[in-house]
């Protein structure tokens, strides 16, 4: 019983109204007028000799009843709006002037039902948006002073009241009411309201923590960066309002063939009652062309895929997107970030003839212990991974462009580029024992120690662990192109696109060039989707019919282009979301189906008298609850990809954990 929508301008507030009427509803009351209409019956069973009680008790149940409906369309008729409510206003009227105050009441009781569940289904739609908003922390814990020399004292706060560059205490338990760099503590986070990770993730000093997440153990102290609407939260909760808000092209033309069909339903009843002079019949025709379950037949299945796509950390702006990602054959992928991690992990270790490789690991990565440059990270992560316990330097000291020099267990080290081996007086060919092609993206240091060289470490930015996975998944669904853009050298991007099977790939591509490469293939015909995560691939996710951002714990100009964002970076979701999309559309279909049938159907029954009014009130009841849980098939869609331990990182932001690098 949808309200009918009959210009663009006022159907939001149409809308509105009508949302409110429906919730007008409520059991308590329902139940009440339903008791005096069994009341009705028990009566006529137990005092059989007399009907007037049953027929009071009935009149009474179908009057309270049929109160809700009649408000309903007195409200439609002020808007000058004709809705399918008419239809069931007229029937359930018709029944109680006829003194069938039983079966008026049994009708009411019966299209009241079914408008709950409609109800019940469309709050479906906005109750992750309030659990979401209640995990918003209220409160939080402000530390006022964050002196060595004084005490720091604690106070609480309103969470609204958090500025950037506030400090704030976290304990055991505690949402996090911001987002924040920690600054003193560790603990284990729960990510899952923000990047869908199935598991907590370790945190420390100097990792990023955001909104909304759970500290489940380890006591935090946080420097504020984001408070408020600004935080990835806000931005999580503002996608979902902004996908909400939006519809879907088949559901607008349902609206509008709404204001169509009550006139057409009146004027078949018109003809039957001229033909037959049955008041009952027309009551059952107006009460089964009443199209709840084609009403309900789109909403039901957004609102089971949206819940599916959340539950994945897929977070869809716009709800025709559903519909659209179904038609998706080409995807274009940026390459930093996107398929490759954009952080430099060790790929290849080479040590000389007579020394072990674990040597070459321990005595570069204590060496540059210290350092900040990003190689240097590299070898921390690879050493932590393999039990590599370092050694604590002496004497370190780093040169720009150049490399690292500190003693090791007494030993002097470099490690650095080969000019700089050379300059402290390290002899021999160091360049001659590579074979790696660094045009191909690949960083290499040298390592020496007391003069001797040791052999060289190969870095790069790895190609993600799916992302091979991914794309296979992409063409099995039938992607006719996949194509690799980026503005690295070709020979990176060449690389890069072989080891993650891509058909196709652009380099040297400045931002404007990636648009025109997305409007070039959309020109031939393709229905194209890009997937990005940076600032320069938002004109691109813009191009697109589809933009895809890559984590969106991060990148806010990527975001604000795309017209959806992955809350972590594992790229099986896309092939989910092609499958997701198309069985969202095969269930609409199949429910629209099942809603004509059932309209259809009830005609030729009532025109047979093979059902009358209670029968076709309880058999519109039934259909709308088919149509529901057809629908609820789709909630479970991508149960499988929910344990993350081996596919995703932890989330694109600048805590992005670096992909593990080849056992030493």
């Amino acid at each position: 019983m949808q309200t009918a929508e009959h210009t663009e301008t006022n159907h939001d507030e149409v809308e509105s109204n009508h949302d409110q009427s429906r919730m007008g509803v409520k059991w308590p009351w329902i139940v009440f007028g339903m008791v005096f209409v069994i009341n009705g019956f028990l009566a006529d069973w137990i005092l059989s000799e007399s009907d007037r009680v049953g027929d009071l008790s009935a009149m009474i149940g179908a009057f309270v009843l049929a109160i809700p409906i009649i408000q309903r369309v007195i409200r439609d008729l002020r808007q000058g709006l004709l809705t399918t409510n008419e239809l069931v206003a007229i029937a359930v009227c018709a029944s109680f002037a006829s003194g069938n105050y039983r079966e008026a009441g049994l009708v009411a009781f019966f299209m009241l039902l079914a408008e709950l569940i409609e109800t019940r289904t469309a709050e479906g739609a906005k109750a992750s948006i309030e659990s979401l908003i209640k995990l918003t922390p209220t409160k939080a814990r402000r530390i006022s002073r964050v002196d060595e020399t004084t005490s720091r004292a604690e106070e609480e706060v309103a969470a609204k009241e958090l500025r950037v560059g506030d400090v704030i205490r976290v304990r055991p338990g505690d949402n996090i009411p911001a987002d924040g760099n920690i600054v003193n503590g560790s603990g284990s986070i729960n990510q899952a309201n923000i990047t869908g990770e199935s598991l907590p993730v370790d945190k420390r000093a100097g990792d990023e923590v955001f909104q909304g997440t759970v500290n489940i153990t380890g006591m935090l102290e946080v420097r504020v960066t984001k408070a408020g609407e600004d935080t990835t939260f806000g931005r999580v909760r503002n996608l979902i309002l902004a996908a909400e808000k939006t519809k879907l092209p088949i559901m607008k033309i349902v609206d509008q063939y709404m204001g169509f069909y009550t006139p057409l339903v009146l004027v078949i009843g018109a003809l039957v009652w001229a033909l037959t002079h049955d008041l009952k019949v027309v009551i059952t025709i107006f009460i089964v062309t009443c199209p709840c379950a084609f009403i309900l037949a789109t909403p039901t299945a957004i609102v089971a895929s949206l819940s599916a796509a959340a539950r994945l950390g897929i977070l869809i702006k716009k709800v025709s997107d559903i519909e659209l990602a179904a038609r998706i054959n080409a995807f274009v992928f940026d390459k930093t970030g996107t398929v490759t991690t954009g952080r430099l992990a060790v790929s290849r270790l080479n040590a000389v003839p007579g020394v072990e490789p674990s040597d070459l690991l321990l005595t570069a990565a204590s060496a540059e212990r210290y350092s900040n440059h990003p190689t240097a990270k590299a070898l921390g992560v690879l050493a932590a991974e393999v039990g590599v316990e370092l050694s604590e330097p002496e004497g370190f000291s780093e040169t720009a462009g150049k490399g690292v020099a500190a003693k090791v267990k007494g030993a002097q080290v470099w490690i650095g580029r080969e000019l700089w081996l050379r300059e402290n007086g390290v002899k021999g060919d160091i360049a001659k024992s590579v074979d790696l092609d660094e045009t191909q993206g690949y960083s290499l240091v040298y390592v020496a120690r007391d003069g001797q060289y040791l052999g060289w470490i190969g870095f790069s930015d790895q190609t993600r662990e799916e992302a091979a996975v991914a794309i296979a998944g992409l063409k099995a669904e039938g992607v006719r192109r996949v194509s690799l853009v980026s503005g690295d050298r070709k020979p990176v991007a060449t690389r890069v696109g072989q080891e993650i099977g891509c058909d196709e790939v652009v380099a040297e591509c400045l931002p404007q060039d990636k648009v025109a490469f997305v409007k070039a293939i959309h020109a031939k015909g393709y229905r194209v989707a890009v997937v990005g995560d940076g600032v320069n691939d938002a004109p691109a996710l813009a191009a697109g019919d589809i933009g895809i951002a890559m984590g969106a714990a991060g990148s806010e100009v990527a975001i604000n282009s795309a017209t959806i964002a992955l809350m972590n970076n594992d790229l099986r979701r896309l092939p989910f979301l092609i499958r997701l999309s198309r069985m969202t559309r095969a269930v609409i279909n199949q429910n629209f189906l099942f809603g004509i049938l059932l309209v259809i159907g009830g005609l030729c029954l009532a025109w047979m008298k093979f059902i009358n009014p209670i029968t076709a009130a309880a058999l519109h009841v039934v259909g709308s609850m088919i149509v529901v849980f057809n629908s609820a098939r789709l909630v479970r869609q991508g149960e499988e990809l929910e344990p993350m331990e081996s596919g995703a990182t932890a989330i694109a932001a600048p805590v992005a954990v670096t992909e593990t690098a080849p056992a030493v």
